[in-house]
């Protein structure tokens, strides 16, 4: 198959998996790192179970092809499947904005691995299809021409960064746990993401088992899980001053976490989501442990972005959707407001 990754640094990750299955990636990106990745190709840093020493999967050793390029210059029809893994933001710049708009109007099944689950996937949800949440996203116009169906969410659990004295063209795994997407709305489509799961959970690197496998769940929610991580420890990185290691975040106040995660849960629960479709808290806080850098989000602000993807917003408008209402929540959003806001006018 061949598949377009918008989003080269996290998106690289799943770009990988697909390449070791045979499968055949574009990612799209800026002119400098595609073309060093079209020099170089990609290299993914990742610890085999059992092993002490991480790997080094380097995309020219691997039977799929890859290659970088910028958005203006990609034909959407000529792909089986896009994926979206580029910050939520950026989706509204310009060149990537008309990205966008052509994957739609070619009707190129989407799969995206954001955090922030993409409109028209929240209205495949009965619960929220009229429901306006347009204020927790930066552009949400560049959404409109998708058909709901057609778009369907990963949740993106596996931990991944570019190492600061690293090129563009590198990532280092920290937490190799699986993608697990939830169905499209065609059969059509939804074979071949079983394909690929199955192409993938086959691959092995001298005879070992390869974590990050990319799972299918019939249910719609399974994703959402991620809800009450971002709000457990990912937002709450972020604070009035200097950011905090996701580690602290969670463990700081384990009892506050609990009681964070668990009005998420029941949250998405209210939606339609089983319990089965969540990961309890004490997995996550075990997880968390081995967490020791601020998010992503919290990184963003504390070097001056103003704009960054607004789980914690989302969260907060679904639940006044359904009548719910958390002043840890509302604590979270407060607080990322100010520092968007800080940043604005800085």
């Amino acid at each position: 198959m061949r598949v377009l990754i918008l989003g080269a640094s996290y998106g690289s990750l799943l770009s990988t998996k697909l390449l070791m299955a045979g499968h055949d990636v574009t990612l799209v990106c800026r002119d400098a790192t595609a073309a060093l990745i079209n020099r170089e190709g990609t290299r993914v840093r990742i610890t085999l179970r059992d092993e002490n020493d991480p790997r080094i999967i380097d995309s020219s050793d691997l039977p799929g092809k890859v290659d970088a390029a910028t958005p203006a210059s990609v034909t959407p029809a000529n792909y089986d499947l896009a994926c979206l893994a580029m910050q939520e933001p950026q989706y509204g710049e310009g060149s990537v904005k008309a990205l966008l708009a052509a994957i739609a109007r070619a009707r190129v099944p989407c799969l995206s691995i954001m955090n922030m689950p993409p409109l028209p996937y929240l209205a495949r949800i009965e619960a929220l299809k009229n429901v306006d949440l347009t204020a927790s996203f930066n552009e949400p116009s560049v959404w409109t021409g998708f058909e709901p169906g057609l778009v369907t969410l990963c949740s993106p659990d596996p931990q991944a960064f570019r190492p600061p004295e690293e090129q563009a063209n590198f990532l280092h795994v920290g937490l190799p746990t699986n993608f697990k997407a939830a169905v499209f709305a065609d059969d059509g489509h939804n074979a071949m993401l079983r394909q690929l799961e199955s192409d993938i959970a086959a691959v092995t690197l001298d005879g070992r088992d390869v974590p990050v496998k990319l799972r299918i769940h019939d249910s719609l929610f399974v994703p959402l899980a991620k809800w009450s991580m971002l709000l457990t420890g990912n937002y709450r990185c972020v604070t009035s001053g200097a950011a905090l290691p996701i580690q602290q975040a969670v463990q700081g106040d384990i009892e506050k976490s609990a009681a964070i995660y668990a009005w998420v849960d029941r949250l998405a629960r209210s939606l339609g989501a089983d319990a089965l479709d969540q990961v309890p808290f004490e997995k996550y806080a075990k997880a968390a442990e081995n967490l020791l850098k601020p998010s992503s989000v919290a990184r963003a602000i504390d070097a001056g972005a103003d704009r960054v993807e607004r789980v914690d917003k989302l969260v907060q408008l679904v639940g006044a959707s359904q009548g719910r209402q958390s002043d840890a929540v509302d604590e979270i959003v407060s607080i990322v407001d100010q520092r968007l806001a800080e940043n604005a006018a800085a």
